[in-house]
This record gives C-alpha cells, sequence and structure tokens, in this order.
C-alpha cells in the first residue's frame, strides 16, 4: 500500500514516534507499504523553519533528505494534476499545503496518513 504522509506524521517519525497509534507505527514499519512525503510538506517545513516555528536540530534543506534515504521514504513531486485538484476541492480544510496532500492522496489513490480529523472531511482514504 502506497501511504502518503502528512507533515507531522513525518517529522513524528524520527522525533516523537510516541504520539503516533499503535496501528500507524505498525503501518509505518511493514516492508510491503510504501511511505511517501509529498514536495508540500518539505516546502512547509521550510517556511515554518524560517520563521522560528518548526524547531528542527538543523535547516531542512540539510535534516530532511538524509531522513528520507535512511527510513526508505520516496518524495512525492507537485504535479499540474494535483494543484488543479486543489480547486475542485471542497473547502473543508483551509491550509493550503493540507489540501494538496487530499488533492495528491486522491489522484494518486495513495492512503493519508494524518491526525488531523478534518482529512477525514473529504473523500480519502485516511489512517
Amino acid at each position: 500500500m502506497n501511504l502518503l504522509l502528512d507533515t507531522h506524521v513525518w517529522l513524528w517519525m524520527g522525533l516523537a514516534p510516541g504520539k503516533l497509534a499503535q496501528e500507524t507505527q505498525d503501518a509505518l514499519a511493514d516492508l510491503g507499504n510504501t511511505l511517501w512525503l509529498s514536495a508540500a510538506s518539505t516546502w512547509e517545513m521550510a517556511i515554518k523553519y524560517s520563521l522560528g516555528r518548526l524547531p528542527l536540530p538543523m535547516p531542512p534543506a540539510e535534516y530532511v533528505p538524509p531522513r528520507l534515504i535512511r527510513d526508505g521514504v520516496q518524495l512525492l513531486p507537485i504535479t499540474m494534476e494535483h494543484t488543479f485538484r486543489v480547486g475542485s476541492l471542497p473547502h473543508h480544510h483551509r491550509d493550503p499545503f493540507d489540501r494538496l496532500l487530499v488533492a495528491q492522496a486522491l489522484s494518486e489513490k495513495f492512503r493519508l496518513v494524518s491526525v488531523d480529523a478534518a482529512m477525514s472531511a473529504y473523500d480519502v482514504e485516511t489512517l
């Protein structure tokens, strides 16, 4: 199964795994699943880090790439299909990064892994 990780889920995997439900931890550890991080999440981390709202041990450009490799997480690029899909989504969620993740999960038929309850308002499979 393809799992698209919400930004906080990817961060918690390495920094605070105890914040994740056991079901989520099991799914992330299952080698039969492919884990994906959206380029939207790397963009979100860069912005929040630059504003002092995301404490990381080092800047995202140094922190993210080696962790993706170490954890076997694939990077999902943002395509025009993804961006256009955002425009057709109902406005259940106002966060543009989260809306893009929903659009990507729907377009790619990925399961979205998030603790954000607003995500489940969309017709997207969540964990």
